[in-house]
């Protein structure tokens, strides 16, 4: 019981993280970087702090098609960082984060496609109760609240992606080495993004860029392609893509409290009433689920 609760925190670690990053990147923009500079730069620190961890932990020789299949793994690392990096160009975070949120319920839908595995009701009346609570949160409602259908397009996106990183995570190369497996997922990420963004790149000089964006880029590596892989390679072998989704729901509070903190976002009440729907509908869908674990521990 308690190693099942130390790779479930490692999970709720890894998607905190990812609460992190919208407000980083939107402070990037202001100062002066464009998509390019910020998910090439996120994938470089990213890369150069991985392969100093794997200098100093294990190790192992893996045949060419474990490689390439982790190499695979990063593309949707990749465009998980593209889309959701692009559509904060003309989303709030805050609302960005509502949309990419919806790999909760992607992660079910994904287990269904690929491991055959059916949702209970109990779960697909929580993704019912998700859905409208992101509708109520996102503010598609209400006027007051500055919505763009194309950047929603894009973090929506992101979502299937985030979704679909998780899940081959959680099922390929399940006995690599973490730092070693998310090392060679980064090179894959880095050579889609760099595949797709620098042709499109009208300069990739940082001439313009104010020096901070230096430390913005770290934390953006730190969190964004460190942190999450790690995380994810530890818990979602051991709890399954399913529930891992769940828990990693920490990124909806981490990234509204971030984005009204640092980026002076509003959220209004009817949104706030859509975020607590939200978790009720996450609460709904587990809650039989912990009941058992409990009884079993006490067993």
């Amino acid at each position: 019981m308690k190693s099942t609760w130390l790779y479930s925190l490692a999970v709720l670690i890894g998607g905190a993280c990812f609460g992190i990053l919208s407000t980083f990147v939107k402070i990037g923009y202001g100062q002066g970087a464009d998509l390019v500079h910020v998910v090439m730069t996120q994938f470089f620190f990213g890369f150069i702090i991985l392969a100093i961890l794997l200098l100093f932990s294990a190790r192992k020789k893996i045949p060419i098609k474990m490689v390439l299949a982790l190499l695979a793994c990063g593309i949707p690392t990749g465009l998980t960082g593209i889309f959701y990096y692009h559509s904060l160009q003309t989303l709030d975070a805050s609302l960005a984060v509502i949309f990419l949120f919806q790999f909760v319920w992607i992660g079910s839908f994904y287990e269904f496609i690929f491991a055959k595995k059916i949702p209970s009701k109990r779960r697909l009346l929580s993704i019912v109760v998700l859905i409208a609570g992101s509708v109520l949160a996102a503010g598609v409602l209400q006027s007051a609240v500055q919505f763009d259908w194309v950047g929603a397009f894009w973090a929506l996106l992101s979502a299937f992606c985030s979704a679909l990183f998780m899940y081959v995570t959680g099922v390929v190369g399940t006995d690599v080495p973490v730092v070693q497996k998310g090392f060679i997922i980064s090179i894959g990420g880095f050579l889609l993004s760099a595949i797709i963004l620098v042709p499109t790149a009208e300069t990739l000089s940082f001439t313009g860029i104010e020096t901070g964006f230096i430390g913005i880029a770290f934390l953006l590596g730190l969190f964004g392609i460190v942190l999450p892989p790690l995380m994810f390679s530890i818990g979602m072998p051991k709890i399954g893509s399913g529930l891992g989704a769940i828990l990693s729901t920490a990124e909806l509070p981490v990234a509204l409290i971030l984005s009204i903190a640092l980026l002076g976002e509003t959220i209004l009440p009817m949104q706030w009433a859509g975020v607590a729907i939200i978790f009720a509908g996450i609460f709904y869908g587990n809650v039989e689920r912990k009941k058992v674990r409990y009884e079993y521990a006490r067993e």
